[in-house]
């Protein structure tokens, strides 16, 4: 891992969007994902895309890509309509903005569907990901944001069997230690498919009994051996952006230059 490859995830600290920009940028960040319901309420405000492009450059910041919600495989074809629609509209603001990653949840199985799960999910992601895909936009599968897909191994099968391009996965230590994915699946097999990570470390406790948000700790406060897992990640072949996500009430109670800060510098130690 690299500095340059290192990012924030606005939903990491508090503070207006025009804070959370200048203090990241303060603290040695030039990337930024969005969690994109942060700037959907800003937009409401009256401000505009090119507004917040305008602010980015202000800050000599790029955005890489950002959140919202899950996507609907099931259910009745209205809602999955609906949902279909918004992960496009996330798309191309993030089209807009110059990001590239779009991360997801999924949904599961439970209106009867007669097509197998894992089809259905892929068959989803392929819809979607179809008009998608000349915006620039890879959608990345998070494993374990879904009541079905609850490891790397079948987030990385799901993403195959899309047979979509722009079709991959997120990997993010919180999910890793709460779910049944393993060490040895960091493999060829799987880390292709990888084409996000995210950044945190875990509080010291089994993983069936922690929360993957809450029970998140900074880099190198926790129990998760990081540069192992980043090391087997880069091994085969990832060269993406790291980005620090954390899910803090400390952090969330301070001022957003001194969260920043702290997690730009819980980064380092990885750097090789």
């Amino acid at each position: 891992m690299k500095s340059e490859q290192f990012a924030i995830n606005s939903v990491s600290t508090s503070g207006t969007l025009e804070e959370k920009l200048a203090a990241y940028r303060a603290a040695g960040f030039f990337n930024v994902e969005f969690a994109l319901g942060q700037v959907h309420e800003w937009m409401k405000q009256g401000h505009t895309v090119s507004d917040l492009k305008t602010l980015l450059h202000a800050h000599g910041l790029q955005c890489i890509g950002g959140f919202e919600t899950g996507l609907q495989a099931f259910g009745d074809e209205e809602s999955r309509r609906c949902n279909h629609a918004h992960l496009l509209q996330n798309a191309r603001l993030l089209s807009e903005l110059g990001g590239t990653i779009l991360v997801i949840g999924t949904d599961g199985p439970g209106d009867g569907s007669t097509l197998e799960p894992m089809e259905a999910l892929a068959q989803a992601l392929a819809q979607v990901a179809a008009p998608v895909e000349p915006l620039g936009v890879t959608l990345c599968i998070e494993f374990n944001w879904s009541p079905f897909v609850k490891s790397l191994r079948m987030a990385a099968e799901i993403a195959r069997l899309s047979g979509a391009a722009n079709v991959g996965v997120l990997f993010d230590p919180a999910h890793y230690h709460c779910t049944p994915t393993k060490f040895e699946e960091l493999n060829a097999h799987n880390v292709p498919w990888i084409k996000h990570v995210h950044v945190d470390d875990m509080h010291d406790k089994p993983g069936e009994l922690s929360n993957c948000n809450s029970d998140r700790a900074l880099p190198g406060a926790g129990c998760l051996n990081l540069p192992e897992l980043f090391a087997a990640i880069e091994r085969h072949g990832y060269t993406g952006y790291f980005s620090i996500e954390m899910f803090s009430d400390e952090l969330w109670q301070l001022p957003p230059h001194e969260a920043a800060a702290r997690m730009y510098q819980s980064l380092l130690p990885l750097c090789s």
